[in-house]
């Protein structure tokens, strides 16, 4: 029988090894891995025994001279601050802390070294949630929880069960101390079907006990979003910044968590916010700056076992692919991400979902405030070109979305007062060319006044890049209101993310104050400069455009250039400058006489003074008399200079000095024609509509009559005049 046994154990063996030599070398190492992993679990993982030791400690355990305590404390707080924390770690160490088993004191210390290795288990942050009602935790710690939830708040695996409970965080919004916090969870949590008619009461009492504080104007302005007729009350367009960072306590944790794990395991936590780890430098450089990858937020990963469909922006590659998914997709938990991709933002703009745009301009405002507003100025090369690169992409974006973000209009008007003209310029000029219209009443203190300072103590370049800027802007207000404003009325919205209701008289007005801002600054600018030639192409770049809002955008207003700008351009020794004041001329007077026309017909009160008439008819006499009657200088003429002072300047015929024959800006023309022996003035007008001057000649055939005649070069068969 043993012998039969031994046999059959023999047999066994045999077949055993046999199966082992026939075996590959990957099945062998497995065996050895699933061993090794067997004798290390016997062993017992210090790790894992750490957090037995949370999970089965029991209330009441003294805390003084517990080593056992303070060495699994280390432990766990070591692996925390360098590789994070993984889900069920979290799980135990927050329901361990927020039950005060072991006091306030541990709580305190776990709550800060909760840093999360990929994700937040969303039932350890509802536990936690749970633990606020029982009262024995101090009002400190509830709000260090509090700002916690809110700094790993896009890691949270979902957060369906979080919004099933909103009603029990909402009814900590009248603690004074949580407040601010609770109103910020609140804001991020909030879906059209959390809004209540008596949770609007309860803010809105709250805002007459505790005042306009910014965090409940930011959650009453999201509830107006989806309930216009439950908010009654009239809150500002601009809302300064009410909810803060409160990453503050983690950062340099995280940080740590970042570079160990390679930016791989804890890029949501980096995305988030916008965390850059650095290394030497102990200035505040752009954290907040690098663009998060298009990802949706991670609950879309259970998204799965749902019956609707969800299609996440990140896997859109094509145009048809986002038609096909259109009512599908889900946004992403990171709106940064979205300036990144052209799709998304074809998908941000057919939506239209307001509560989107809130979010995207909450993380945005918070980016430009931080890193540009309350950092050091002195910036490494590679934190400028991040930089340049951020601001690039934003511009992009606005162009592609055709309208300014509310929050880059707020921080400009700010940037402004501590810009020194030089950083960045480009950029920050460009998105100062795309904010909506200001009103008449502010937009002297919030943009003409930092700008004039910095204006009038810069450069020529400087000058000229301003001037082009605001240029640019009364294109985009006339061009924005020939589009909208036409077709929605007098009474509409600037901008729809933005509610700010204008009438045509007042937006009148702010073009208006635009147009005489740049007429201020022109004038100033060109004796600073000396009349110089580019400057003053900028300026008359800006007065094209301003001649022609009645005809070309559909705006009742005619401002006339300044004296300060038409005289020296009328002088210059330039021939194109010349030219385009007479084309400038020529429009003003097309825009007038519709204008004029038009109200005969209409019976309308256009916004055109009898002072506009006048400005426009002495500038045309004037240019007349100078360009072609030869009556400079002579009496009853806007210049008149006194006959002793013109017999002492030796000048030969003075009143001819600016006709088209003696004009400095012609000088060359004339000598030109003379050569070719030519002789008629016909001719000589003739040769120089010829070179170019198509403004000299729709000014010249617009406002003067012409009588055919024979005379010769330099004097004309008759005297023509001005019509």
């Amino acid at each position: 029988m043993a012998k039969a046994s031994n046999l059959t154990r023999t047999d066994l063996d045999s077949s055993f090894e046999s199966q082992l030599s026939v075996s590959s070398r990957t099945s062998n190492r497995s065996l050895r891995v699933a061993e090794k992993e067997r004798r290390k679990n016997q062993t017992g993982d210090p790790f894992v025994l750490a957090l037995n030791y949370f999970s089965e400690v029991e209330a009441g355990t003294p805390c003084a001279g517990n080593d056992v305590l303070e060495r699994n404390l280390v432990l766990v707080e070591r692996v925390g601050l360098s590789r994070g924390l993984p889900p069920e770690a979290i799980s135990v160490m927050l329901d361990y802390a927020m039950s005060l088993r072991m006091g306030g004191v541990t709580c305190v210390r776990v709550l800060k070294f909760l840093i999360p290795a990929t994700v937040v288990p969303q039932e350890a942050v509802v536990r936690g949630v749970s633990w606020l009602c029982v009262g024995k935790i101090a009002i400190s710690t509830q709000v260090l929880f509090l700002r916690w939830v809110l700094t790993v708040f896009d890691t949270i695996d979902s957060k369906d069960h979080l919004r099933a409970i909103y009603g029990f965080i909402f009814s900590f919004v009248t603690e004074e101390n949580l407040s601010p916090y609770i109103c910020h969870l609140l804001y991020l949590l909030t879906r059209r079907e959390s809004v209540r008619p008596f949770r609007v009461r309860k803010l809105l009492d709250l805002q007459t006990k505790m005042g306009r504080q910014p965090f409940l104007l930011h959650l009453l302005s999201l509830y107006k979003v989806f309930y216009p007729e439950l908010v009654t009350l009239a809150l500002p367009s601009r809302i300064r910044s009410g909810f803060k960072n409160h990453n503050s306590t983690w950062k340099v944790a995280l940080c740590a968590v970042q570079k160990r794990n390679n930016g791989q395991v804890s890029s949501d936590i980096s995305r988030s916010l916008g965390l850059k780890y650095k290394t030497n430098s102990r200035k505040r450089k752009f954290h907040h700056l690098e663009l998060p990858s298009l990802s949706s937020s991670i609950q879309s990963n259970f998204s799965s076992s749902r019956s609707r469909k969800v299609f996440s922006l990140e896997q859109l590659h094509s145009f048809p692919q986002l038609l096909d998914n259109l009512h599908c997709i889900e946004l992403p938990s990171q709106m940064g991400s979205l300036l990144g991709s052209s799709l998304a933002l074809c998908y941000l703009d057919y939506v239209q979902d307001v509560s989107a745009f809130l979010r995207l301009n909450f993380w945005l405002g918070h980016a430009l405030h931080e890193e540009f507003l309350y950092c050091s100025r002195d910036r490494s090369s590679g934190s400028s070109s991040e930089a340049l690169h951020f601001l690039n992409r934003l511009l992009s974006t606005q162009h592609f979305l055709q309208e300014g973000f509310s929050s880059t209009e707020g921080f400009l008007y700010k940037f402004l007062n501590v810009w020194d003209g030089s950083l960045l310029r480009p950029q920050i000029l460009g998105l100062l060319s795309d904010i909506p219209v200001v009103p008449s009443s502010c937009i002297s203190q919030l943009l003409f006044e930092p700008l004039m300072q910095l204006f009038f103590t810069s450069t020529l370049f400087f000058k000229c890049s301003v001037i082009d800027c605001l240029n640019n802007m009364l294109l985009k207000w006339l061009t924005w209101h020939s589009v909208y404003a036409l077709e929605d009325g007098l009474d509409i919205s600037l901008n729809s993310h933005t509610p700010m209701n204008m009438t045509l008289s007042s937006f009148m007005d702010s073009v208006m104050e635009l147009v005489r801002f740049v007429g201020r600054l022109a004038t100033v600018g060109l004796q600073l400069e000396g009349c110089h030639s580019l400057l003053l192409s900028f300026i008359l770049d800006f007065y094209e455009t301003v001649c022609d809002m009645f005809l070309k955008y559909g705006l009742p207003l005619v401002v006339m250039l300044p004296a300060g700008v038409f005289y020296p351009t009328l002088f210059a020794t330039d021939p194109v400058s010349v030219d385009r004041l007479c084309y400038i001329m020529y429009r003003y007077k097309k825009n007038l006489t519709s204008a004029k026309c038009q109200q005969q017909e209409t019976k309308q009160a256009f916004h055109i003074s009898r002072q506009t008439s006048l400005e426009f008819n002495h500038y045309l006499l004037f240019m007349v008399s100078c360009l072609w009657n030869s009556k400079m200088f002579l009496p009853g003429m806007a210049i008149e200079v006194d006959q002793e002072l013109l017999v002492l300047s030796k000048v030969p015929e003075p009143w001819k000095s600016f006709d088209l024959n003696h004009h400095p800006a012609f000088l060359g023309c004339a000598l030109d024609f003379h050569h070719k022996a030519a002789k008629q003035w016909n001719w000589y007008m003739e040769f120089l509509f010829s070179q170019g001057f198509q403004g000299l000649q729709q000014f010249v055939q617009s406002s003067i009559k012409r009588r055919s005649a024979a005379g010769i070069s330099g004097q004309r068969g008759s005297q023509p005049t001005s019509r």
